[in-house]
């Protein structure tokens, strides 16, 4: 009969031999020492010497007392006779013959070798489980392994099978449950009713908001552009962002946040509330960050493209190098690191032509308010974009080539904490503005990145 989530086998083959040991298996902990054989020689026929052998090399192999000790590869008796000088080793047949001599020699083992009964040990081992549970999230079958191979590292009898299959099941179950009540326990009143609004269908929907929400904008266009930054303003309007949950494993919850970004609203709405809040919770904390991501991913491919099309949407670029920078995004850890690289560009797209933002200049609006305000905004000059040429022109050159604008931004923070930060800023700033005015002249007095027209002589 299969213990839970343990085959047939695999519950018979529990602490027990399975084949004979090999040579360094037995040489580890079927060799005798000097304190070994003088308990052994203390008794007194040599089939009883031979079984207590067994038995006090089984209890190290196997953390354990076989039920009949005579049960053992014939490797085992064969070895453990040649260090007793035993020549006949079948003897080990009249082994516990006599009622008691086994369980004896048992219990003066298990003195002896300083071995623990499991339920000493259990209390001990189950916290191990507990906290390796709520940690990794493990499915019980590797936590099953796991929990064997600590407690054979620990001086505890192995106990029965079914004994370790359901405290590892008792442990998991308490353990995911304390996950639930935690992250359920960080939201207030208002964030929970956000939350579980997110899965009912909007009036003349067909999806659930949630749903939509998952579904990132692929198609690279002004409009698309909106609808992604848009995205990510109503991803953190939900105001579950500022949520600590550093105090929940990053492998659990990726976990939940996983099941709720594939699963079905339906099916997690008929979870308990526990359940249900804990899994968009961390389903949103991911989709704050993938949202931008997602973004700035789109930003990145929108420029690409446009340049490569002659600028057919009306964006005006600076020369290559400065673009360059946008490397860093790929280089960069967290999202919000990778998103300052974008503030360099976000105030040169997207001003005049109505055809690549809305007409109260909604990409402009919210992609300052993804990447944060630029120091440069207004001051910066992206290029001129001759109307209906159906192309872009540089205007200002600053660099030379894409390896000197690099070793400009290389090191220099869009927002400046610290005071060294500030001075490398304004030194790079600095360097910046005179590079321009040099490689430029006075064309940058003719050209500017604010929203009114471009004005030119």
């Amino acid at each position: 009969m299969p213990v839970e989530f343990l085959s047939d086998e695999q519950a018979a083959g529990f602490a027990s031999f399975q084949g004979a040991p090999t040579r360094t298996e037995l040489e580890k902990y079927f060799f005798l020492d000097d304190a070994d054989r003088e308990a052994i020689e203390s008794k007194r026929r040599d089939h009883n010497r031979l079984g207590f052998a067994v038995q006090l090399g089984v209890a190290r192999f196997l953390r354990r007392f076989l039920p009949d000790p005579r049960q053992v590869p014939v490797e085992v008796v064969d070895y453990l006779a040649q260090q007793l000088g035993i020549t006949d080793a079948s003897c080990i047949t009249l082994y516990g013959q006599r009622d008691g001599t086994a369980r004896s020699h048992a219990g003066e083992i298990e003195e002896a070798d300083g071995w623990v009964a499991f339920p000493e040990g259990e209390a001990d081992l189950a916290q191990w489980i507990a906290a390796r549970a709520f940690t990794t999230g493990e499915g019980p079958k590797a936590l099953f392994d796991a929990a064997v191979v600590e407690l054979r590292a620990r001086p505890v009898l192995m106990p029965g099978v079914h004994q370790v299959a359901r405290l590892v099941a008792r442990e998991r179950e308490k353990a995911t449950m304390r996950l639930w009540d935690t992250l359920h326990g960080l939201l207030n009143g208002g964030q929970r009713r956000a939350l579980a609004e997110l899965l009912d269908v909007p009036a003349g929907g067909r999806i659930s908001t949630l749903e939509r929400l998952r579904r990132p904008v692929m198609k690279a266009s002004g409009p698309q552009m909106d609808k992604a930054l848009e995205r990510v303003a109503e991803i953190a309007a939900l105001g579950v962002a500022q949520v600590d949950v550093s105090v929940i494993p990053p492998r659990r919850m990726a976990g939940l946040w996983r099941y709720g970004m594939d699963g079905k609203a339906t099916l997690i709405d008929r979870h308990g509330e526990e359940r249900k809040l804990a899994t968009l919770l961390a389903t949103v904390v991911h989709l704050t960050a993938r949202s931008v991501d997602d973004a700035l991913d789109l930003l990145d491919l929108l420029i690409a493209t446009s340049r490569q099309a002659g600028s057919e949407l009306g964006i005006s670029f600076l020369s290559p190098a400065r673009i360059a920078p946008l490397t860093v995004r790929r280089q960069s850890g967290p999202w919000r690191a990778r998103a300052r690289t974008y503030d360099r560009i976000a105030a040169d797209i997207c001003r005049d032509d109505p055809r690549t933002r809305g007409a109260d200049g909604t990409w402009s609006r919210w992609t300052s308010e993804l990447v944060g305000r630029s120091p440069r905004a207004g001051a910066d000059a992206p290029g001129h974009s001759p109307r209906g040429t159906g192309r872009s022109v540089p205007a200002v050159r600053c660099f030379e080539n894409a390896a000197e604008a690099a070793a400009l931004a290389r090191d220099v923070l869009n927002v400046p904490v610290t005071a060294a930060q500030r001075r490398v800023r304004a030194a790079a700033d600095t360097r910046y503005a005179r590079l321009c005015r040099e490689r430029s002249g006075t064309l940058l007095d003719h050209v500017t990145a604010s929203r009114s027209p471009v004005t030119s002589t």
